[in-house]
């Protein structure tokens, strides 16, 4: 028992040293420039203090956070670079895998700011994005299932991305509507969603919006997420 105790308290101090090294090396490519190489392999263990191995280690975990890129070969090294939206997605999601009830969290996050969103949303000039938007809402009035709702809510969505630039709530939204999307494939939001409630408030919030009217646009959003957030934790709808 004593030896078993030793292994794991040695085993836990190693991954302490290599959360140590990634963080150390975390801090330098941030405070650098996306591309510029921050050191070699044999450079990077000397400097830290640690071995090799702690090095490698280290940088599978920044590589699979998608800050780091390790070249071989003749000019290779350990290169820094800025994650893309697709690996922040994909590392959300991987946790919500693991955290099944951590999507309605998420919703209530992204309902609040989607409620800015389209405020800010009415204040975008761009004729083009503003005739985009109309053909949506004349797809979203005639929609009668819910997996044209899908669809419909995807391209509404990447709209009011382009008419207010917002990134972190764009990373969110999107990996609260795939949860979203994933928790319908196993039919739990069919029983509780509201077609009809869905394209009636859609299509106030885009005839704010196409009003120009921020004050009204924030208002259609935050009452229409209230009743849906309502229906999704079952309770009545306001």
């Amino acid at each position: 028992m004593v030896h078993e105790k030793d292994d794991a308290m040695r085993t836990v101090g190693k991954r302490q040293v290599v959360r140590n090294a990634a963080d150390s090396l975390r801090r330098r490519i941030l405070a650098s420039p996306p591309g510029e190489q921050i050191g070699s392999l044999p450079t990077l263990a000397r400097e830290l203090a640690v071995g090799i191995v702690t090095i490698q280690q280290a940088a599978r975990i920044l590589e699979h956070e998608g800050i780091l890129e390790v070249r071989r070969g003749p000019g290779g090294g350990y290169y820094g670079r800025r994650p893309e939206m697709a690996d922040l997605e994909r590392m959300l999601s991987a946790y919500l895998c693991g955290e099944p009830g951590s999507w309605r969290e998420i919703l209530d996050i992204t309902s609040l700011l989607f409620n800015r969103l389209c405020a800010a949303a009415a204040r975008c000039e761009d004729m083009h994005l503003h005739g985009a938007l109309q053909e949506v809402r004349a797809q979203i009035d005639g929609c009668d299932s819910m997996q044209k709702l899908g669809l419909l809510e995807g391209r509404l969505q990447d709209i009011l991305f382009q008419m207010v630039s917002q990134p972190l709530f764009e990373l969110l939204t999107r990996v609260a509507l795939g949860s979203a999307r994933d928790v319908e494939r196993d039919g739990i939001l069919s029983s509780t969603f509201d077609l009809a409630v869905w394209r009636r408030g859609r299509l106030r919030i885009i005839d704010a919006i196409a009003g120009r009217d921020p004050a009204l646009a924030h208002f259609e959003a935050d009452r229409q997420n209230r009743q849906v957030l309502s229906a999704l934790c079952g309770f009545e709808r306001i």
